[in-house]
């Protein structure tokens, strides 16, 4: 068997950053004037950050408006969140089988970095600005194993790497949703995790 490398998804997979996030887009528009219903917003993270803005802003302001709540974000998303449950177990539980921990998300690195740092969640690779197959260019560099996220955009990336999904509903995407999308297991949060991954190594060594 190749060796353990789990790959997680970040925003509502390990962490819940929906009130920092929306408190970025009150303050984007506020210093923009445009209006962004930020709850409505928070509620389909995962996509890349261009997406939610676009909906907003009209095309020739988008990139602007992405480099301001991107410059905006470190003062208002950081402090506001917090794990997901299970999420640090997680994490312990990759390590505690001799595994690498991977991070591999829609947002930019630098500020995934900056959610991972305040919260104590130590990871050894963080690879951000990446989105459904996009992610699996990732996965695939860093010889994952396993790839853990809540949308089925992260089932995609796993399947595009040719390697196990594992959904958590803690996110947009319903069960049946991530079951379609190729999900391998499917849990209600990371407090599963450490069980499921078990499941998965015994399946493997059997085959």
């Amino acid at each position: 068997m190749p060796a353990l490398t789990v790959g997680f998804d970040l925003d509502m997979t390990l962490v819940d950053s929906r009130p920092g996030i929306a408190a970025a887009y009150r303050a984007l528009t506020a210093r923009t004037g445009v209006p962004v219903d930020a709850d409505a917003a928070v509620s389909r993270l995962g996509p890349p950050l261009r997406t939610e803005i676009a909906r907003w802003f009209p095309p020739e302001q988008v990139e602007s408006a992405v480099s301001i709540f991107r410059e905006l974000y470190p003062a208002y998303a950081i402090t506001p969140t917090v794990p997901l449950p299970g999420a640090r177990e997680a994490i312990d539980a990759v390590r505690a089988r001799g595994g690498r921990v991977l991070v591999v998300t829609s947002k930019l690195g630098r500020l995934a970095r900056l959610h991972l740092d305040h919260l104590g969640l130590e990871v050894d690779e963080v690879a951000g600005d990446l989105f459904a197959e996009g992610k699996a260019t990732a996965l695939r560099e860093y010889g994952a194993t396993h790839y853990v996220g809540d949308h089925v955009a992260d089932m995609v990336a796993a399947e595009t790497a040719g390697i196990p999904g594992i959904a958590v509903v803690t996110g947009p995407c319903s069960a049946e949703e991530l079951r379609t999308a190729g999900a391998e297991e499917v849990l209600d949060d990371l407090s599963g995790f450490p069980a499921a991954l078990d499941r998965m190594i015994q399946l493997a060594l059997e085959q």
